[in-house]
Order: C-alpha cells, then structure tokens, then sequence
C-alpha cells in the first residue's frame, strides 16, 4: 500500500512539474477581451507631425518683459542682452528699477 502511495505521489508531481512547464507557453499567446467601442481608434490628429523645434535657447527679449510685468514692474524695456543675462528697466513701486534675467529659456530672474 505504501508503494502504490509512493508511486501516486511520484505521478502527481510529475504531472504538476510538466503543466506548470507548459501553461508559461500558454499564456504566451494572450486572449485579449475589450469591452466597449473597440480597441481600433484612429490616431490623435498631431501624431504625424514633429514636435517643434526650437531654435533660440536663450531668453527671449519680450518673455523677459513680459516675467519683468508680471513681477510688478511699470513700463518695462530691454537695456542690454549679452550672453548670460537680459536687463530690463522699469518703475516698480518705489521708483526706477531694474530686473536681470538670466539668458536661458524660461528667463529665471537672477537680481532686482
């Protein structure tokens, strides 16, 4: 009784060890279930197109007046651009004032 048992066991396990080998390959194929309208939508309207491209990386003289009138600063005008900053001349609150901005795309404010 106890080899047939044994024997039994030994079955069961092979049997186990060969369809966990096999349901990996099963599953391989997938069954995809969709529900709804279908899963074939035409693509966006833009997805051909490129991104655009950007050719000037700096700060663009009239964001910096525009970052420079949103601080608060009346009257805004560029001064001078050079490689690392843009200076924009205004009247704030107090009087004349001037705002540097750095030369980079977004033109973060560097000093009042």
């Amino acid at each position: 009784m106890k080899q047939l048992l044994a024997k039994l066991g030994i079955a069961a396990a092979i049997t186990v060890t060969a369809l966990s080998g096999t349901t990996g390959y099963a599953s391989a194929q997938g069954v995809d279930i969709y529900i709804g309208p279908g899963r074939h939508r035409p693509p966006p309207p833009d997805y051909d197109i490129p991104p655009p491209r950007y050719e000037r990386r700096g700060c663009d003289p009239r964001e910096a007046m525009d970052v420079a009138r949103s601080y608060g600063l009346h009257r805004a005008r560029v001064v001078d651009v050079t490689p690392r900053r843009v200076i924009v001349d205004g009247f704030g609150r107090r009087g004349p004032d001037t705002m540097m901005f750095a030369n980079v795309r977004g033109c973060p404010l560097i000093g009042r």
